[in-house]
């Protein structure tokens, strides 16, 4: 495996940590996300990569609304169904949404809904391959490894507005 190289930088939905190797992105840290973990003593600080500077350049102009296709390599890694489920969020045009029902029946395992909100949740490259873009199937926003408050801002921003927020309540 190649060296992996990061960038670090501000965003509008706060600090974003991109990792990549010398031929693909392979990891988009969220600003929830922990960006001091210890897999950064083995990564090599390196914003002024093209490859890097291209992931950068594309993830701002997503975000200030000027960008609605990534054009960038991709290296997750992940389990054969993972890998199966965030290639089909490719399929998930910007504006759009799916339920994770939805995406369960385009990769060819309808009742494996749970299985696909699991595999988002392990998305390594969030906003690229787009889980945000995933919702319940009546319209609730559900999980998203950078909390709801991003996952709402984001289809905000592409136009789509969940009617609203799925939440967990605990009971004894």
């Amino acid at each position: 495996m190649s060296q992996l190289c990061y960038d670090i930088f501000d965003s509008p939905i706060g600090i974003l940590t991109i990792v990549a190797d010398t031929d693909a992105l392979c990891r988009v840290m969220l600003p929830s996300n922990d960006h001091t973990t210890k897999e950064h003593e083995c990564w090599h600080y390196a914003p002024s990569t093209t490859l890097l500077k291209q992931a950068r350049t594309q993830l701002l102009d997503y975000l200030h609304g000027e960008l609605h296709t990534f054009s960038l390599p991709l290296r997750p890694q992940g389990t054969p169904f993972q890998c199966a489920v965030w290639k089909a969020l490719a399929h998930i045009s910007f504006g759009q949404t799916w339920s994770y029902a939805k995406l369960a029946a385009h990769i060819g395992r309808p009742s494996a809904s749970r299985a696909v909100g699991a595999a988002n949740a392990r998305n390594p490259l969030p906003i690229v391959l787009p889980c945000h873009r995933v919702i319940g199937s009546n319209g609730a926003l559900t999980g998203f490894n950078g909390g709801l408050h991003i996952k709402r801002s984001l289809l905000y921003l592409e136009g789509t507005k969940p009617t609203h927020t799925c939440k967990t309540i605990m009971t004894s």
